[in-house]
């Protein structure tokens, strides 16, 4: 899963990128709300923690402005605002849960999986899609009931995919996935696309490409 983390505090927002990374899930963190507004107008994630209290503005901002023009990107609050009108102001404005500081790691954690299954409508973390699944906590592929020993883009790449499973994913979305924010080059995808079809040969799914879109993991009749 890509989560985008809006925290100014270094400290914290260390703490956050290395709690959630090795559960599967590539963080992004911005520290302003201008930053943030800028990367959510370009770009998607399946999450976003959200703190309240940022150097150039209200967090809220963030989320009004996300939500007005129809995202429903789950967000979490995290914020040393306790106060019972400050949790009001946020769920009003369409947060899906709300976390005071000073909080617990694993209370994070066991929130974040419920959002994004919740997001997914999923009654567990694992994604599934034909004979192929995902279990995002884990960080591990089942394969027509074999788990794969892949490397960590292949297992984004997965991931990706399972997330738009029957829908086009945009290769501009799986390319953040894999590369995140750096420049890409123009094959880069392809060739973890390329090594992903040929583990799922014969397997009763395909991955096709609709140039100038992206990929499609789809059902193989033949």
């Amino acid at each position: 899963m890509r989560l985008l983390v809006v925290e100014d505090n270094p400290l914290i927002a260390r703490s956050l990128e290395r709690a959630l990374s090795p559960l599967g899930n590539i963080v992004e963190v911005f520290a302003t709300r201008c930053n943030a507004l800028a990367a959510l107008r370009h770009d998607r994630f399946d999450l976003i923690l959200l703190d309240l209290g940022l150097p150039d503005g209200d967090g809220l901002d963030v989320l009004k402005a996300l939500r007005e023009r129809g995202d429903m990107t789950p967000v979490l609050i995290l914020t040393a605002r306790d106060g019972i009108d400050d949790r009001v102001s946020g769920l009003d404005l369409g947060a899906d849960d709300y976390l005071a500081k000073p909080f617990s790691l694993a209370e994070l954690e066991a929130r974040v999986r419920a959002l994004l299954r919740r997001s997914q409508q999923r009654s567990d973390n694992r994604l599934r899609f034909g004979s192929l699944s995902f279990d995002p906590a884990a960080g591990e592929a089942v394969l027509d009931g074999k788990t794969l020993v892949l490397p960590r883009r292949e297992l984004l790449l997965i991931e990706g995919l399972l997330l738009h499973a029957g829908s086009i994913a945009p290769r501009e979305t799986l390319e953040r996935r894999l590369f995140g924010f750096g420049e890409v080059g123009p094959n880069a995808l392809e060739v973890y696309v390329s090594r992903l079809r040929k583990r799922l040969q014969g397997n009763g799914l395909r991955i096709r490409t609709f140039r100038g879109l992206g990929y499609r993991l789809e059902e193989d009749a033949e």
